[in-house]
Order: C-alpha cells, then structure tokens, then sequence
C-alpha cells in the first residue's frame, strides 16, 4: 500500500476510534449545505447547473459483511422542497453502480459527464417525475452486498456509485443522500463515507451563514485549481487549513465560472481543506464547485472530512539574542 493510502487509511481509523463517522448524511450537517439539486436538461444553466449531472460515491469499509442501503430523500421533482421554473415537468433518473470500474473508470472521476463516466455494473435504474408517494419523503437502494461494490484499495473499501441526471425538464430537484444499515431508518454504517469530484448543490438561504466544503488532498498535490460556477458574486470564499488561515479565493458570478490557484504546502498533505463560503444575503443561490490539483485532476469532497476539520497551526518564528 503506498504512503498516501496507509495515511487515508488511518485517517478512517481515527475518524471511526472518535465517533465522527457515524454521521453519513449527504451533505453532512458540518457542510451546512441546504441539499443537492439537479436540474432537467432544458433548464437555463445561469440557475445555477452546469450540466444537470450529479455523482456521488459511498464507501463502505472492506471488513463490513452487513447489508447496506442508500436512501434518496425527496427524490420526485414537484413539491415543497424542489425549484419550479413554470410548471412542474421535469424527469431525474437515479442510477446506481457497483462492480470493477465504478470508481476506477477515469471518467467517472471527471468535473463532465462524458465518455465512460457511467462505467461499473448497473444495479438498479429509477426515475421520478411528479410523484406524491415520494414528496418529501425517502426511496431506498438496498438491500446491498458491501461486496458488489468497486474494492478502492486507496480508500480500504468497496465503492458504490450512485449517478443523478435530469432527463427532462427545466426544473430543479433538491434532494439528500443517506448511507445506511436499514431500509426505513437513517442508521449510520460504521466508518462509512460518501465523496464527490463536483458538487452541485444550494446554499443556506441566511445571510451570513458559512457552508464549509472538504476537498481531500493526498501527498501527490502541488497546487490546486478551485472552480466556482453561478455564484452570482454573492458569496465569499476563504480556504483555511493547517498552513492557510483564511487565504480569499475568487468568486464567480451569474452564469459564469471563477478559478484561482493556491500553493499546497507539505504540511498539508493528507488532510482535507476547509473552503467557507460565506453567503452574503438571504437568498438561497444554487452553485457547482469542483477542486484539482496541478495536473487537472479532480480532488474528492468528503462529506465526512478526513483527518477532521483542519485548523490553522500558528507558527511563531522566535530569535533570542544574545
């Protein structure tokens, strides 16, 4: 295993040893996001989604033999908690996979839904447009073999795949994920996560409410790129971690993506990131995020960040004269 792997693997260990991963909400209540959203294919991208394509991947850790489920709260498109353009009409398909090439499929990783991005063993395929049954309420994948998923030795664990794209429509559905030990109830898997390589998602509608987003870097990191789309310049972003103290990042503004390139210091290599967007009115405003490193390679979001919230080690450089 190389050293990069034994260190996110221990990470996982320290997380499970304080309890901290038993929280496996998607998004996590730490992240302070309001939900995901995925638009239909009609919709108009200056709402705030780039390509109306949302992937998430659940680990579940190698020594776990126990069924697992996800659950998709509120996946319908027409109800109290999704975005209604004119009318209610649009489609979203979940589509779950597991098997070689889930997570390993380079495609899969990338910002865009293209090429092989839908690569693995399809499980199981389902749609929702307008549907009471599901309005507020929770949708089940599962019973599910741990062992059905991609075995992700980097990670020490079996990686299912879960693919949300608007079919039809122009509206926007808003929806959470939950990793799971049951079919009805939210019971955490034991050392569970989730991750993505984009996030599409809304934002708190509170002024000055911070949402805070963990981007994993691994020892191979030099410089990462942050991309931000359709955030109308209403928010403000700092990066902060065990050498950064709030370094200001750029922000993007209606319908257009904002990037700016920050300097990775040793020190920071195996911990995640923590970019606080701070929002600076009362509406809620849905956006898309994504982090690389130096060779465009996409850095995972854990919803559980690894190594725990990082914080800034003040470093006092004293002389003593003689």
């Amino acid at each position: 295993m190389r050293a990069f792997q034994v260190s996110i693997f221990c990470l996982f260990l320290t997380l499970l040893r304080s309890g901290l991963a038993l929280a496996q909400a998607v998004p996590n209540p730490g992240e302070n996001i309001a939900s995901l959203v995925t638009f239909g294919a009609q919709a108009d991208k200056s709402w705030g989604d780039d390509d109306f394509t949302q992937t998430f991947f659940f680990l579940i850790p190698k020594q776990n033999r126990q069924p697992v489920y996800i659950r998709v709260f509120d996946p319908d498109c027409g109800g109290q908690f999704d975005e209604m353009r004119f009318n209610w009409n649009t489609t979203t398909e979940f589509s779950l996979y597991g098997g070689t090439g889930a997570h390993s499929g380079p495609d899969a990783r990338a910002t865009e839904p293209k090429g092989g991005f839908r690569s693995g063993t399809l499980l199981k395929q389902v749609k929702f447009g307008v549907d009471k049954a599901y309005d507020n309420k929770w949708y089940t994948f599962g019973p599910l073999n741990p062992l059905e998923g991609e075995l992700v030795p980097e990670f020490d664990g079996y990686v299912f795949k879960i693919i949300a794209q608007g079919k039809s429509g122009d509206d926007g559905n808003l929806y959470r994920y939950f990793l799971s030990t049951s079919p009805t109830q939210n019971i955490a898997v034991e050392g569970g996560n989730a991750f993505t390589y984009e996030y599409a998602f809304r934002l708190v509608p509170q002024r000055r409410a911070i949402t805070h987003l963990y981007p994993f870097v691994n020892d191979r990191v030099v410089s990462i790129r942050q991309s931000n789309f359709d955030l109308d310049g209403d928010v403000s972003i700092k990066i902060f971690s065990v050498a950064k103290n709030g370094h200001p990042a750029e922000v993007s503004q209606d319908n257009v993506w904002a990037r700016s390139v920050h300097p990775i210091s040793d020190k920071e290599h195996g911990l995640s990131l923590d970019m606080r967007l701070t929002s600076l009115t009362k509406e809620g405003n849905d956006l898309v995020f994504y982090v690389t490193d130096q060779y465009d390679v996409a850095l995972p979001f854990f919803a559980i960040p690894l190594g725990g919230p990082p914080r800034y080690r003040y470093e006092v450089d004293v002389k003593i004269r003689k």
